[in-house]
């Protein structure tokens, strides 16, 4: 079976749109894309470079599509760009649409059925990058099997967050931790069942203690 694994970047506060330029996103008055730029460096590089060492297809969300579509194919002589212009790419989208990029296969309808379909299938693993959409549908139905969360000394304040309201609660194990010399902190996680709940409240409720919850209780 795939393996789906998402590479996410996040400011401090969550929020992950529009990290590589400020044209990338600027849907809701974003103003601050391009907040990852001054902080890549020879760890982030490393780091990159070992996610994208092993065999792999990507899986991207219609707004992500659009922006590596119009954008790798026409980069010559980089890595990234000969890599992503000569595998498969699998596009999820709400309505039919055109695949101009080489090697696209759209992914439409029900979609879950169809990304579990996507995991059955042989082949390599499956990288999402971007696609805050379509993170959304993978978390909600337990499809994402690893997780890099590298988040970046940034507050905006606003934008698109990578755990959004209604994310099903979970445990996340957390695998391995870098951080580089600018400041980044770059994590993976893998899904770790149900959150487990504890208290370190060892004393009987008090009368102050009672009366404190029988008010929160009526809010």
């Amino acid at each position: 079976m795939r393996k789906i694994i998402i590479t996410s970047f996040v400011t401090m506060d969550g929020v992950l749109q529009a990290p590589g330029g400020p044209e990338e996103d600027p849907t809701g008055g974003f103003k601050w894309g391009g907040w990852t730029a001054p902080y890549g460096d020879e760890t982030t590089q490393q780091v990159m470079s070992s996610i994208m060492s092993k065999p792999f297809d990507l899986l991207l969300g219609r707004f992500t599509y659009d922006i590596f579509s119009a954008y790798w194919p026409y980069v010559r002589n980089h890595p990234i760009a000969d890599k992503f212009n000569s595998i498969k790419k699998f596009v999820v989208s709400g309505k039919q649409i055109e695949l101009p990029w080489a090697g696209s296969t759209l992914i439409t309808g029900d979609v879950v059925k169809g990304l579990k379909e996507l995991k059955q299938q042989n082949g390599p693993d499956l990288l999402v990058h971007g696609s805050s959409k379509l993170i959304q549908t993978l978390l909600t139905n337990g499809l994402a099997d690893i997780l890099h969360i590298w988040t970046f000394p940034v507050t905006t304040g606003k934008g698109k967050r990578l755990f959004r309201e209604g994310i099903p609660a979970a445990e996340w194990k957390l695998k391995e931790i870098k951080t580089s010399g600018t400041g980044v902190i770059l994590a993976t996680y893998e899904p770790s069942g149900d959150i487990k709940t504890g208290s370190f409240v060892t004393a009987e409720a008090s009368e102050a203690e009672l009366a404190r919850r029988k008010n929160i209780a009526s809010l």
